[in-house]
C-alpha cells in the first residue's frame, strides 16, 4: 500500500477541504440520503415519475462529489489520481480472484431468485428490501436512466469511498493496518445507506469492506468499479412485476390509490384526481 498518503500534509494546501469531504461522507451523506429517499417514497405513491426525479438527483449528487474530490487532488501536493487508486492494478491476487468468483456467483443466484419472485413477499417484511425495491426501474425509460445511475455508482462511489476515503483514513492514521482500513471503509459505506435500515447498513457495509479489500489487494480501483457496476446493473434483468416492493409501488389497488391521491390533495402536496397540475418535487412531501 505504498501508494497511499501517510500524512495529512500530503493533502496540503487542500487539507481542510479534504477533511470537510471526509466529514460529509461519514456524517452528512447518511442524512442527505435518508431525507432524499424519504421524499421519494412519499412522492412515488402518487407520482410514478418521481423515480426519474430521484435518478436525476442521484446523478447530480454522485458526480458532484467526484468533481469535488478531483478538485482536491489537483490542488493537493502529493495526492493525485494514482494515490486515489486510478491506475492499473499492480497484481491480481488470491483475495481478488476469490472475491470475483463469489460476487459473480451471488449475482447470478440473486438474479434467478428475483426473477422467480421469491423475494417479493420477503420485501413486505424487510425495510431494506422495500427501500431497494422502490428504487428499481419499471418502465423502459426508467431502465435506460437506471443503467446510467448504476454505471455512475460503480465509478463515483468507488472513487469517493474507496479511493478518496481510504486515502483519508491512511493519512489520518498511518499506523492503521490494512484490515483496519477495510473495516472503516465498510462502516462509512454502510452508513451512507442508512435509509435502508439496519439490514441495509450491514449488507452494504460488508460489500464496502469486500471492495476495499480488493482495492488494497490490487492497488487499483478498476476491479472494484467493474464489480460494483455489475452488482447494480443486475437489476436490469429482473422484470418489474417480480421486484421486491413492486406490487405496492407499481400497481396499487384502486382504493389505495384514490385514498392516497385524495389525502395528498387535501394536504396540498400533490394534485387531486381531476387536477392536471404537475407535481413540484422541490417541495417537501
Amino acid at each position: 500500500m505504498t501508494w497511499l498518503p501517510d500524512s495529512l500534509a500530503d493533502f496540503a494546501p487542500a487539507t481542510l477541504a479534504a477533511l470537510m469531504i471526509g466529514a460529509y461522507l461519514v456524517l452528512g451523506e447518511p442524512f442527505v440520503g435518508w431525507v432524499l429517499h424519504r421524499r421519494f417514497e412519499a412522492a412515488v405513491r402518487v407520482a410514478p415519475e418521481a423515480r426519474r426525479w430521484l435518478y436525476g438527483r442521484l446523478l447530480l449528487l454522485e458526480w458532484g462529489l467526484v468533481v469535488i474530490v478531483a478538485a482536491v487532488s489537483l490542488v493537493a501536493a502529493r495526492v493525485g489520481w494514482s494515490e486515489l487508486g486510478l491506475r492499473w492494478p499492480d497484481r491480481i491476487g488470491l483475495v481478488t480472484g476469490f472475491v470475483v468468483v463469489v460476487i459473480l456467483a451471488v449475482t447470478v443466484l440473486s438474479v434467478r431468485a428475483l426473477r422467480t419472485g421469491v423475494l417479493r413477499e420477503a420485501g413486505s417484511e424487510s425495510a431494506a428490501l422495500r427501500s431497494v425495491g422502490s428504487l428499481l426501474p419499471r418502465t423502459g425509460s426508467e431502465r435506460r436512466l437506471f443503467s446510467v445511475v448504476a454505471l455512475t455508482a460503480g465509478i463515483a462511489e468507488e472513487v469517493v469511498y474507496r479511493g478518496f476515503g481510504i486515502a483519508m483514513l491512511a493519512a489520518l492514521a498511518p499506523a492503521l493496518p490494512w484490515w483496519g482500513l477495510v473495516v472503516l471503509a465498510g462502516v462509512a459505506f454502510g452508513l451512507a445507506h442508512a435509509y435502508q435500515g439496519l439490514a441495509g447498513i450491514l449488507t452494504t457495509g460488508l460489500l464496502g469492506s469486500v471492495l476495499a479489500a480488493v482495492y488494497l489487494d490490487t492497488g487499483s480501483l478498476l476491479v472494484p468499479i467493474l464489480l460494483h457496476a455489475l452488482i447494480d446493473l443486475r437489476f436490469l434483468s429482473v422484470p418489474a412485476d417480480v421486484m421486491p416492493g413492486a406490487g405496492a409501488a407499481a400497481t396499487p389497488s384502486p382504493a389505495a390509490g384514490s385514498d392516497a391521491s385524495a389525502q395528498a390533495a387535501e394536504d396540498g402536496d400533490a394534485p387531486g384526481r381531476n387536477d392536471t397540475r404537475p407535481i413540484d418535487f422541490r417541495r417537501r412531501p
